[in-house]
């Protein structure tokens, strides 16, 4: 069965959370603040962190860089009470794969859940290989490489370019992305899909190769090179 670990100073949060995750099907093990937590990690077989950042000793910021030293695919979705854009880029960039705001309905954290899960655990069957230029994409064995050097993606990076390289030179919609990769199909004014389209054009933008464009207001594409006579 699926476990997901709750790490969140606050006992009433705690409690909530594991008792909704629960009752959605999954397995629980909490933990009170970072270093609880990693010991929990390094115990257990954990399939997902749901981590507050604001917590005393070790907060979900130093939880999470910690965490990426040594494992880059758990994922790790941010629970955090402030409302400033720069500390959810700060969780990004230290390879959160999604957030949600606190206060938040139980409802909503369920979907991203879900989402989270779907996108990191995969599903059987689905193995496919894409390419576009000198940019390749091999899902079954979860890699990703640039002229044969191989590129690191979190989960989240790698579904958003998988949705893009699947469509190649076709319009992906911010809804459709919203929708498929973090389980959003209600309108938000959330700007997660931008941070992560940046995130991933520094990734794979080199060499004047620059595949990924915006449509503005509607979407993303990612377009092949033309081919050299």
């Amino acid at each position: 069965m699926t476990t997901v670990l709750v790490v969140d100073d606050e006992s009433g949060v705690r409690d909530l959370l594991s008792d909704a995750l629960r009752f959605a099907g999954y397995e629980t093990e909490v933990a009170s603040q970072g270093r609880e937590a990693l010991d929990v990690w390094r115990h257990k077989r954990i399939d997902l962190c749901v981590v507050d950042i604001n917590m005393p000793t070790m907060d979900g910021f130093e939880f999470l860089e910690t965490l990426r030293k040594s494992d880059l695919t758990t994922p790790v979705l941010l629970l955090s009470a402030r409302d400033a854009s720069e500390d959810i880029a700060r969780g990004l960039r230290c390879g959160a794969d999604d957030y949600v705001r606190k206060p938040f309905s139980v409802e909503e954290l369920l979907l991203r859940v879900g989402a989270i899960l779907r996108r990191t655990m995969g599903v059987e069957g689905d193995v496919l290989t894409y390419t576009c230029g000198p940019l390749s994409m091999d899902t079954d064995r979860h890699e990703v490489t640039f002229d044969a050097e191989p590129i690191e993606l979190s989960a989240t990076e790698f579904r958003l370019l998988e949705m893009l390289m699947g469509r190649l030179n076709r319009l992906v919609t911010r809804e459709q992305l919203l929708r498929d990769i973090w389980g959003m199909d209600f309108e938000t004014e959330t700007t997660v899909v931008d941070t992560y389209i940046s995130y991933l054009r520094r990734k794979v933008h080199q060499d004047n190769f620059t595949p990924i464009t915006t449509v503005r207001g509607v979407g993303f594409k990612m377009v092949e090179p033309p081919t050299t006579p």
